[in-house]
């Protein structure tokens, strides 16, 4: 400060000059100038002179930046060069009153910006305090902007109080982020309706919404109930061993697929019987899954309608990589294998039984080696 506030041995009040810029400052800092006292006048006999130093203030600045008002900042009037009788401290010309005084600087008024303390960065933050991807959350259900984020809490709450890790949990929301914005009113009809009438037993209740977490935002009045009754009429009575098919709508999903094998050649009673043998059928698409490979069974591999309806597994295996290597195997070694032969067994189990096949005669139905029923396969 000594440095500075230099103080001339002259009773003339001359200002001293304003030292110099850098040229490399130029366009980056915009300076202006105050007039400081440094001494106070005493009142005594003699009166002592004031002496003012101008002083340069270098703001840095970038030319093209905005920056936005702050009112505890001190200096953040916008950028003009002052007149060299302007007052001391504030910055402002004599006999100018500034247009807002209650800030305590007399800036002008300027757009002060939002609150950030809002409810949805609130649950930002919470998403994210319990490790999901709150974007990408938000992204697969909309909704969850406009949901209250003690009714989110309240939800995630309760299901981690039945015994699931904090992994399971993520996995249950990746798959089915409508979780995060059900009532915890509406989910707990569910477990009920889960242990009460699927008769699911408690120790798997925990694997059967793991497996398929959209049961816990299905109505239990107007899609769980009407599943399982449908379910039943057909014959599956073992309903707690297929309780991902219980949120599949009826209409719109249970219902087609019958109808189609119904329209491919099958009676509706031997279509309902595939199904009662493999109710995880309803699950297959029709048009990646069951048409191309019906199709393939029956023009390229010729068989019989009657192979599948015993044998409905066949449209649970790959295409490309189980049944069509497979079937061009035995057309080149000249064998016909069924179907559960053909596709149930492993690589090398299979393999094994090709070469059996290819260095002997064909066996008789009463060898060892016949085989004509799914049972009779050991895998």
């Amino acid at each position: 400060m000594a440095a500075l506030l230099s103080m001339p041995s002259s009773s003339s009040t001359d200002l001293s000059a304003s030292p110099t810029i850098p040229k490399s400052f130029t366009g980056l800092c915009k300076p202006f100038h105050s007039r400081v006292p440094t001494s106070i006048p005493v009142h005594s006999r003699r009166r002592r002179p004031t002496f003012f130093v101008r002083a340069t203030v270098v703001k840095w600045r970038c030319p093209k930046q905005t920056v936005p008002y702050n009112p505890d900042s001190g200096f953040s009037c916008p950028k003009k060069s002052l007149p060299p009788d302007a007052d001391a401290g504030f910055g402002f010309p004599k006999k100018t009153r500034p247009p807002n005084t209650d800030a305590g600087i007399g800036c002008p008024k300027e757009t002060i910006p939002p609150n950030p303390d809002t409810s949805f960065q609130k649950m930002v933050l919470y998403l994210e305090s319990i490790g999901l991807d709150s974007f990408s959350v938000i992204e697969n259900h909309p909704k969850l902007i406009a949901a209250s984020l003690d009714d989110i809490k309240s939800t995630v709450e309760y299901i981690m109080s039945l015994d699931f890790t904090a992994i399971e949990f993520r996995r249950i929301v990746g798959m089915c982020p409508e979780v995060l914005t059900t009532h915890v009113s509406d989910i707990i009809p569910v477990f009920t309706f889960l242990l009460r009438e699927a008769h699911v037993k408690g120790s798997d209740i925990k694997r059967v919404i793991h497996r398929r977490p959209r049961l816990l935002v299905c109505s239990v009045n107007n899609q769980l109930r009407p599943t399982l009754y449908f379910l039943q009429s057909i014959g599956i009575e073992e309903v707690s061993r297929h309780t991902d098919l219980l949120s599949c709508s009826v209409q719109e999903k249970l219902i087609p697929r019958i109808d189609y094998f119904e329209n491919i050649g099958f009676s509706r009673r031997d279509a309902t019987t595939m199904f009662r043998r493999f109710p995880p059928l309803f699950c297959y698409s029709i048009k990646n899954n069951l048409e191309p490979k019906y199709n393939y069974f029956v023009v390229e591999m010729g068989r019989d309608l009657k192979e599948l309806k015993e044998f409905p597994q066949y449209f649970s295996f790959s295409l490309e990589n189980r049944i069509k290597p497979r079937h061009k195997l035995c057309v080149e070694m000249g064998v016909c294998f069924p179907l559960p032969v053909l596709l149930k067994m492993t690589e090398m189990s299979f393999r094994d039984r090709l070469d059996v096949c290819v260095n002997s005669s064909t066996p008789l139905k009463s060898s060892p080696l016949w085989c004509n029923n799914a049972s009779d396969i050991q895998v």
